[in-house]
């Protein structure tokens, strides 16, 4: 793991992004030093903005000079959360408030995949250069058990960067499985294991701290190589 020293302080900002008929709780973390790139995360399946990986990501992220927004959506599919991704996105696109040059997607579980759906989406449009990469925290690439189910059709048509931590022990992300599908996709790939880690990002007798700050180190390491 690479030594990461915090260069900055920041702030958070509460805001509510219109999507159809209400409104998407989010939270901006500001760096406090001038900045040209931002991340975007939404949570899995259950939880939501504050999921305690999120927040730790966003705020480690922003102490090292990027803008991060986080969102709330407990949508009841993964077709309703697209659709509330693509509202975030769209939000970011038409606002004034911050000079950001390009965003990273990304999100755990289920938010990933709605983060892979939409930067797929910006193949060969105008949205094209506002993504920067895609960010997968524990992909579920498949239900507990169900390895024949698998859940990789929009990372396989995703043509921009792709950054993947999944742990070792992830029921719902088999290590082979995902090996091989990557090596179909024509873009530049990595896959940050996380010894013994489930899909939760825990690990029997360690400290849950350390391996938060692990893969925060791991994506901002890999964010500069991109940029």
């Amino acid at each position: 793991m690479a030594e990461v020293k915090v260069l900055c302080s920041y702030e958070t900002v509460k805001l509510k992004i219109p999507f159809e008929r209400k409104y998407l709780d989010a939270i901006y973390t500001i760096p406090n030093v001038s900045f040209t790139h931002g991340v975007i995360l939404n949570h899995g399946a259950s939880g939501d903005m504050n999921f305690h990986q999120l927040v730790s990501l966003t705020e480690f992220l922003a102490s090292n000079g990027i803008l991060c927004l986080r969102f709330t959506c407990k949508g009841p599919n993964l077709v309703y959360r697209i659709r509330a991704y693509r509202a975030v996105v769209e939000y970011l696109k038409s606002s004034k408030e911050y000079k950001v040059k390009s965003w990273f997607l990304g999100g755990r579980s289920m938010g990933s995949r709605a983060a892979a759906c939409i930067v797929k989406q910006c193949k060969d449009t105008a949205d094209e250069a506002f993504v920067q990469g895609l960010i997968c925290l524990s992909f579920p690439l498949h239900p507990a058990k169900q390895h024949s189910k698998l859940r990789s059709e929009d990372l396989l048509h995703v043509r921009h960067p792709i950054l993947l931590v999944s742990g070792s022990a992830d029921e719902m992300c088999d290590k082979n499985l995902l090996e091989s599908i990557l090596k179909k996709i024509p873009v530049a790939t990595r896959v940050y294991w996380v010894e013994g880690a489930g899909h939760a990002m825990e690990v029997k007798g360690q400290i849950t701290e350390n391996i938060m700050a692990e893969i925060n180190a791991e994506v901002l390491s890999w964010i500069k190589k991109i940029l």
